[in-house]
C-alpha cells in the first residue's frame, strides 16, 4: 500500500536522475563519434589532456559545477555541451514522466529522445545526422510504434514513407532549382525515423515547430552575427528532433486546441 502511493510522486525524480545518467553516456556517444574513437574504450577522459576521470568527476552536472566547468589536471575549461545535454536529457525524462508515468510510451520516448539529443548534437558539430543512429532508429521506430505504442502499422508506414518521400522531393526539388544542395540527406532519413514513431498526422506540426524554431534562432543569430550571419548554414536536424520531443510532449493538445478554436 505505501509503495503504490510513494512510487508515483518519486517516479519523476528517478526519471530526471536517469535522464541525467543517459545524458552524460549521450555526451559519451557525440564526443566520441565526432573524434572517430570507440565508445568503449578508453575510459572517459579530459579530451585535451587525457587525464582519466574519477567517479566524482563523472557524476553528472554536479561534477561540472565542482570543477567549476574545468578540468582537475590540466585546468582547460570543459564544453559546454556536456552539461548542457545532461541538463536537457534530465529535463526529457522528467517531462516524459510527468505526462506518461511510469509506463511502455515512458521507456520508448525515453530512448527515442536519447537518439535525437546524440544526432542534433552531432549534426550541430559536423552537419551530419550519422547513419548509425538514423537506420537503426527508424526501424526500431517502426517496430516500437507498433508493438509498444499500439499505433497502427499502416499508419507507422505511412508516415516513414510520407516523411521520407516529402524532404527527398523537397531536396530535389531545391537542387534541381538552385543547382546545389539545400536540404542534407540525413534530414530525409531522420523524417523517415520521426514518422514511423509518431504516424503521418504528426508531421505536418512536427515540421511547422521545427521551422519556427529554426526561423526563431535564425533571426536571433543574425541579429547578433549581422550580414555575415547570411552565409552561415544552419543545420535542420536539431529543429526537426525538438518538432518530434515537442509533439510527443504536447502535440495531440495542440491539435485539440487548434480543431476547436
Amino acid at each position: 500500500m505505501i509503495s503504490t502511493v510513494i512510487f508515483p510522486a518519486f517516479f519523476p525524480i528517478a526519471a530526471a536522475v536517469l535522464g541525467l545518467v543517459l545524458g552524460s553516456f549521450s555526451n559519451v556517444c557525440i564526443h566520441r563519434y565526432v573524434h572517430g574513437e570507440s565508445i568503449v574504450l578508453p575510459a572517459s577522459h579530459c579530451p585535451l589532456c587525457r587525464h582519466t576521470l574519477a567517479w566524482w568527476e563523472n557524476i553528472p552536472l554536479i561534477s561540472y559545477l565542482l570543477l567549476r566547468g574545468r578540468c582537475r589536471a590540466c585546468r582547460e575549461a570543459i564544453h559546454w555541451r556536456y552539461p548542457v545535454v545532461e541538463a536537457i536529457s534530465g529535463l526529457w525524462a522528467l517531462l516524459l514522466a510527468l505526462a506518461f508515468g511510469f509506463s511502455p510510451a515512458f521507456a520508448v520516448y525515453l530512448l527515442f529522445g536519447q537518439i535525437l539529443i546524440i544526432i542534433s548534437f552531432i549534426d550541430l558539430e559536423l552537419f551530419i545526422l550519422p547513419d548509425v543512429y538514423t537506420l537503426p532508429g527508424s526501424a526500431a521506430a517502426l517496430a516500437a510504434a507498433v508493438f509498444v505504442l499500439d499505433l497502427p502499422w499502416a499508419t507507422s508506414l505511412a508516415g516513414a514513407v510520407v516523411g521520407g518521400g516529402a524532404f527527398l522531393a523537397l531536396q530535389q526539388g531545391y537542387k534541381w532549382l538552385k543547382g546545389r544542395e539545400g536540404l542534407g540527406t540525413g534530414d530525409i532519413k531522420l523524417m523517415v525515423l520521426l514518422g514511423a514513431l509518431l504516424g503521418w498526422q504528426a508531421l505536418p506540426l512536427v515540421v511547422f515547430m521545427a521551422a519556427v524554431s529554426a526561423l526563431a534562432v535564425s533571426l536571433l543569430y543574425l541579429r547578433r552575427a549581422g550580414s555575415q550571419g547570411l552565409q552561415t548554414a544552419v543545420p535542420f536536424g536539431p529543429f526537426l528532433s525538438l518538432g518530434g520531443m515537442l509533439y510527443i510532449l504536447c502535440g495531440p493538445q495542440i491539435w485539440h486546441w487548434y480543431m476547436g478554436f
